[in-house]
């Protein structure tokens, strides 16, 4: 019986989880797209990804308030989408590289909102947040 319930357990936190089908691996490969603009740069200064420093370091991005990296200058749009206490996950991460304009005009509900951000990934965004969420 006892193994009946943690089964059955199990089954419930797996189907609770948030799905995104990533691949870390094919993400971590396909960073190489966003190097030019961004960088993976642990807080002991490891260079996970050397990138540059057009765009903020990814580094935690996955869990970190939306637009609050430190040492980097945002969008006052971006700022605006986090003044609530969003944090970045997966699914906005992939959301946000496939067209980062049209997510912040959904997410702050103004038509105007724009991102420094002017990359679009339409496809692989799923792969390259999956990686993004292994960097903590």
């Amino acid at each position: 019986m006892t193994n009946r319930i943690w089964g059955l357990a199990s089954a419930l936190a797996f189907l609770a989880a948030p799905a995104l089908a990533g691949d870390p691996a094919k993400g971590e490969a396909d960073f190489k797209k966003c190097r030019s603009c961004h960088a993976v740069i642990a807080p002991d200064g490891t260079e996970i990804a050397k990138g540059g420093k057009t765009g903020p370091n990814l580094f935690g991005v996955i869990g970190r308030q939306i637009g609050t990296a430190a040492d980097f200058k945002y969008s006052e749009s971006l700022v605006a989408a986090g003044a609530d206490g969003t944090v970045w996950d997966e699914a906005m991460i992939a959301s946000y590289i496939d067209d980062p304009n049209a997510w912040l005009k959904e997410k702050t509900g103004d038509a105007a909102a724009k991102s420094k951000m002017t990359f679009k990934l339409p496809k692989g965004g799923e792969d390259i947040a999956s990686w993004l969420a292994t960097l903590r």
